[in-house]
């Protein structure tokens, strides 16, 4: 959050705007929905106390999927601008709210009208599964595993890069038309450290969900076939993969990239790290899987996964890692 905030006030301190417009891209719709835009306001409120400037008034917009519960994102609207209001105090706005449902991976807003996105943990999330995991007749090319494995052929992680490709020019492209001139964009998103596909990082908690199907294949729960048909469209990418995209999309500056492993961060609190790990994995994956395999599966999936993250933490660490990127608008 330090990096974002440092990053809206650059923003603010340059060009002193009167109306400051802010995307949250990807941006949920639970108790923690409103968190990272309430920081980044108050920073500026803040800034402008210090110069003794007149407040601008925000606009805030909130995206995600057209399936994201906003209804609950607007009913609490009213008792975060009243709480927010107190907090500021005299001067203070007024702040605009606005959900724009849509994929962030095409246009979502009017051409230069924003000056700041930010997006957490929301871009390793492809916008589709890699249609070439399916050969020519539709069998799956990449079976006994739900990710990149070990086992998997080399075309499986050479799908996902060019999803990857794909989806990160397309995103970089609409928002480079939306933003204005020197407006920031702040990407917080997991990643992996070197070129291998397979490591102890990111995905080693997908080897462990095809892991724990497997069991519930050998118990006679689902099908193997069905494990073969199911593939998450997730990617972490590397660094250089990420800059390279953004070197050749064109529109921005790459101010700032920096890694920081998270998870152990995340979790420090829990003395149960795999029952933890087990319900993120789950929120995020449950209507998939459920949809694919049927819901009664998933307590037990469930269950049985977060027993094996605990045991390979007892083994060896896991260490995944997250990217934080700030892009400035050429």
């Amino acid at each position: 959050m330090r990096i974002a905030e440092e990053a809206i006030t650059n923003i603010y301190s340059s060009t002193f705007p009167t109306s400051l417009a802010i995307a949250d891209l990807g941006c949920s719709s639970g108790p923690n929905t409103l968190y990272a835009v309430s920081e980044l306001v108050k920073v500026v409120d803040e800034v402008r106390r210090k110069l003794g400037h007149q407040s601008p008034e925000y606009q805030v917009l909130l995206n995600d999927l057209p399936g994201n519960d906003f209804n609950a994102i607007f009913k609490s609207l009213a008792g975060f601008q009243e709480n927010l209001k107190k907090q500021m105090g005299d001067g203070f706005g007024p702040c605009f709210f606005a959900g724009v449902p849509g994929s962030f991976y095409c246009r979502l807003f009017r051409a230069k009208s924003l000056h700041f996105v930010h997006s957490s943990y929301s871009l390793m999330w492809l916008s589709r599964v890699p249609p070439s995991l399916y050969d020519k007749q539709g069998k799956p090319i990449n079976k006994g595993s739900v990710h990149i494995s070990e086992s998997s052929p080399p075309l499986v992680s050479q799908a996902y890069y060019a999803q990857f490709q794909e989806d990160f020019s397309l995103f970089l492209r609409s928002r480079s038309e939306e933003l204005a001139n020197g407006g920031r964009m702040v990407l917080i998103m997991l990643g992996r450290i070197g070129p291998d596909h397979v490591d102890r990082g990111n995905s080693f908690y997908w080897e462990l969900l095809s892991r724990s199907l497997s069991i519930l294949a050998t118990q006679g729960e689902i099908e193997k076939e069905d494990i073969d048909s199911y593939d998450v469209h997730f990617y972490a990418p590397t660094k250089d993969e990420m800059e390279a995209e953004i070197r050749r999309e064109g529109s921005f500056e790459l101010e700032r990239l920096e890694m920081f492993e998270t998870e152990k961060e995340l979790y420090k609190v829990s003395d149960n790290y795999g029952t933890e790990v087990a319900m993120t994995v789950r929120a995020i994956q449950e209507s998939m899987l459920s949809h694919h395999f049927g819901e009664g599966i998933l307590d037990a999936l469930f269950d049985i996964y977060g027993r094996m993250v605990e045991e390979e933490m007892l083994k060896e660490e896991i260490n995944p890692i997250t990217f934080v990127v700030v892009l400035r608008k050429l």
